[in-house]
């Protein structure tokens, strides 16, 4: 199954920014690229209360022309580029959700307007990092020229999730000829127990983190063995802060869609808002895509 490469647009600079990330992701995996637009009916639902007296909503001819003119747009600037366009009813969330079922990859901005109104800026956002089914890149505002050269950074708690991400991770590092930092956080010592328990329950925490580090390193070295691989321990005072730090300095942060200890209840609270409203880099969380039905 070629499964394309699915870009939410709806005429943003900010979604006009993820659509060119995913058209050049598009060529350089050899795939389709799939132009989405999730419209509303004008009532602010994506089909009417009462079908018999509404019906459904149809396709505008302007957003038509607009999803049509971005393509050719990428087409003259990607060369081979297979694009394709589609408007699909519904909000843009359940849209992109359904899509990123037979979808190698959805690229959205972090911003949008119309369609697209507060993408991963309230519950638009949630569903989709809670539900996706496949990689979900954000991509940051288009006045925030994605960084090149950067190290891709991952965080790495030893779930499931991170070592999915550290995978992908390493995929994209590889593909980018860049340094892959693995990252695990950790919280500082706390002063209010007894200091000597508070040292073992310190030591105990830095001797998982040299392991977990280690681990997901040797794992990578494995199958990637021309790639630079750096193993950063910090001690910060959320995963967010550390994560959003290192995002300075990234062409890319990637994250598991769940977690555990440092990493706990990522992307669905606190520390999924912070870091995609406010990295400093592109944010690819990492989702298993489903088995194809083909």
């Amino acid at each position: 199954m070629n499964r394309p490469v699915v870009a939410g647009v709806d005429g943003s600079p900010s979604s006009l920014a993820a659509a060119e990330l995913a058209a050049a992701t598009a060529v350089a995996r050899s795939r389709p690229l799939l132009l989405v637009h999730g419209y509303l009916h004008p009532l602010g639902y994506g089909v009417p209360l009462n079908p018999y007296d509404l019906g459904v909503p149809a396709p505008t001819e302007e957003a038509e022309k607009m999803l049509e003119r971005v393509a050719a747009e990428l087409a003259e600037r990607h060369p081979g580029l297979r694009a394709q366009v589609r408007q699909v009813a519904g909000g843009p969330g359940a849209a992109l959700v359904e899509e990123s079922r037979r979808a190698e990859l959805v690229v959205v901005g972090s911003r949008g307007v119309g369609g697209f109104a507060g993408l991963l800026l309230g519950s638009v956002g949630g569903q989709l990092a809670q539900h996706g089914h496949c990689p979900v890149l954000v991509v940051r505002p288009a006045e925030e020229p994605i960084p090149v050269g950067g190290p891709v950074v991952v965080g790495v708690d030893g779930s499931d999730s991170a070592a999915y991400a550290v995978e992908l991770a390493a995929d994209e590092a590889d593909r980018r000829d860049a340094e892959l930092a693995l990252l695990h956080v950790r919280s500082p010592e706390r002063g209010a127990v007894a200091p000597e328990v508070a040292a073992e329950a310190g030591a105990a925490e830095r001797a998982e983190a040299t392991e977990l580090l280690a681990t997901a390193a040797d794992t990578v070295r494995r199958e990637h063995p021309g790639l630079r691989v750096t193993e950063r321990a910090v001690v910060a005072a959320s995963p967010e802060s550390a994560l959003r730090e290192a995002s300075g300095e990234a062409s890319l942060v990637v994250v598991g869609s769940r977690g555990r200890g440092g990493f706990a209840g990522l992307l669905l609270g606190s520390v999924s808002q912070a870091l995609v409203q406010h990295a400093h880099c592109p944010v690819l969380v990492a989702h298993r895509p489903e088995p194809a039905d083909d």
